[in-house]
């Protein structure tokens, strides 16, 4: 293996947490042993369970898998026919949603939800809740509706979040890093100063945002500009060698026996088809074989280097890792750390492998649940790397690409959607089960934007789930997908209110 030489600031990286990760045990409580006793203990659970979020959809499913599970959501995707669905009837005042926090503070103090859960209420417990993202204001809300939350606290996962901490994280737990250095930047000089080890062809990211906002790619002055407000505003950015690389996922859970790891992902980036973003994460493919056996090794090995770190620094449950396979050496290097569930997770928790043991997240909730349980880790992780143990599946994430502002009049529903052979679409049945989808000429679609809403640049239109894939070999977009991409779009029927594109200079002439 390639020793990978990494570049550092002389700051001193900042102690996320070093107390061993509390684990609640009721006394006399049953043992489960194994798998089985995991699925019945959920089959037969009393705690009311929830998933607040803008959408269900990173956790679909669950409520399939655990009893009294449910989903409180801002967004109904599935216009009051998911039976475990509860989004608020009436909108009360609000400031401008930022961002999922925004929304989760809004639904916890929305009155519906908190007449829902005072409803479900077993005894004095309100239940405890999963948040796709949360905050210190979350945290207080949740405590004064007696909610527990089951995640580590908001201040650990920012730390943890923080693009720039994920590299500290890396180096303490042996899992290389493409080269890069960690710096402020004041101006393109000085960016140059101190990056001179890495070259002229740089990366740059900032410590926090969303997929495709964070990411900055530089070889002169003049793209700096074009990004240097965002840059020099932060304290400290990660500056990185470019590599000619192809993206990847894998998602993970950190238990008391260990890190189970799921099957490597590849990654959908920044296709303009999808997304307005350069870098923009807009889906994955999971099927067997999808790497070559050494990488998918590699991957699983540094994914459970870094669990067994997160675990020392006091984090447990689900998380997600990015990883960046160097297209001209085959190796593996870290990208970026998502410590909670994530937008890959409903791939990883409908897969062959999670449907014969359990989903990931089960794990991940066992950790709350207040049982002991023993669990041979080793063996799920054996088991799950197996070809023959996953199945393929693609997922697409369709945003409005276009710099315009339209009202949505009509949107596709959500549910199982049909391709004849001259690629036009027909929504075929209304379903909430993405494994229902039967070959690839079918696809399960979520609505995010539905009749009455406004789509802008990046806004979110839906999800598109089908089997097989969506790319080819050599990771472009194949006709397949933009057949389907195609069809959804143009099942929304919009009315436009302000167009913000450049306007095209025609010269010559139409005619000649």
């Amino acid at each position: 293996m390639t020793t990978i030489k990494t570049t550092r600031t002389n700051k001193v990286a900042k102690p996320i947490n070093n107390k061993k990760v509390s684990e609640k045990k009721i006394p006399n409580s049953e043992m489960l042993n194994g798998v089985s006793d995991i699925r019945r203990f959920f089959y037969k659970n009393e705690t009311p369970l929830y998933f607040i979020s803008a959408t269900n959809f990173n956790m679909l499913g669950a409520d399939e898998w655990i009893k009294g599970f449910k989903f409180i959501c801002h967004i109904e995707c599935f216009d009051g026919q998911h039976p475990n669905v509860f989004s608020p009837k009436e909108e009360i005042p609000h400031d401008e949603f930022t961002s999922i926090e925004d929304i989760n503070n809004y639904l916890l103090q929305h009155p519906e939800v908190k007449s829902y859960l005072n409803l479900r209420k077993k005894g004095e417990s309100t239940g405890k809740a999963m948040f796709l993202m949360f905050d210190e204001t979350t945290e207080k809300l949740a405590k004064k509706l007696d909610l527990e939350i089951m995640f580590p606290p908001a201040k650990m996962r920012t730390l943890l979040d923080n693009k720039v901490n994920t590299n500290r994280i890396a180096e303490k737990a042996g899992v290389p890093c493409v080269p890069y250095v960690l710096s402020n930047v004041t101006d393109y000089e000085q960016l140059c100063k101190v990056s001179k080890v890495l070259g002229t062809d740089l990366v740059i990211q900032t410590p926090f945002g969303d997929s495709g906002h964070t990411t900055f790619f530089i070889t002169n002055e003049e793209e700096f500009k074009k990004y240097e407000e965002e840059i020099i505003k932060e304290e400290e950015v990660k500056i990185m060698k470019r590599i000619n690389c192809k993206g990847s996922a894998i998602e993970a859970c950190v238990t008391r026996h260990g890190t189970i790891v799921a099957p490597l992902m590849t990654e959908l980036v920044g296709f303009k088809e999808l997304t307005p973003y350069k870098g923009g994460w807009c889906g994955n493919e999971i099927y067997p074989n999808a790497f070559t056996p050494e990488i998918r090794e590699k991957a699983a090995k540094y994914t459970q280097l870094f669990g067994n770190q997160l675990r020392k620094e006091g984090y447990k449950g689900y998380f997600e890792l990015d990883f960046l396979i160097d297209q001209d050496n085959g190796e593996v290097y870290l990208g970026e750390l998502n410590p909670r569930v994530t937008g890959a997770s409903s791939i990883t928790n409908h897969a062959v492998f999670a449907l014969a043991d359990a989903p990931l997240f089960m794990f991940h909730i066992l950790e709350w649940m207040n049982v002991d349980y023993n669990l041979d880790v080793k063996e799920i992780n054996d088991r799950w790397a197996l070809p023959e143990n996953c199945d393929g599946w693609s997922q697409l994430i369709v945003k409005h690409t276009e710099d315009t502002i339209e009202y949505v009049s009509e949107a596709p529903n959500s549910g199982i959607w049909k391709m004849f052979d001259n690629g036009h679409i027909q929504f075929d049945r209304m379903d909430t089960h993405r494994r229902a989808v039967e070959s690839e000429n079918e696809a399960f679609f979520i609505h995010i934007s539905k009749a009455g809403d406004y789509l802008y640049e990046g806004a979110d239109m839906g999800i598109l789930v089908s089997r097989g894939r969506m790319m080819t070999d050599d990771f472009k977009v194949n006709d397949r997908a933009k057949n389907w991409i195609n069809a959804i779009r143009g099942k929304y029927v919009t009315q436009l209110v302000e167009d913000k594109r450049e306007k095209i200079v025609l010269s010559g002439t139409l005619t000649k």
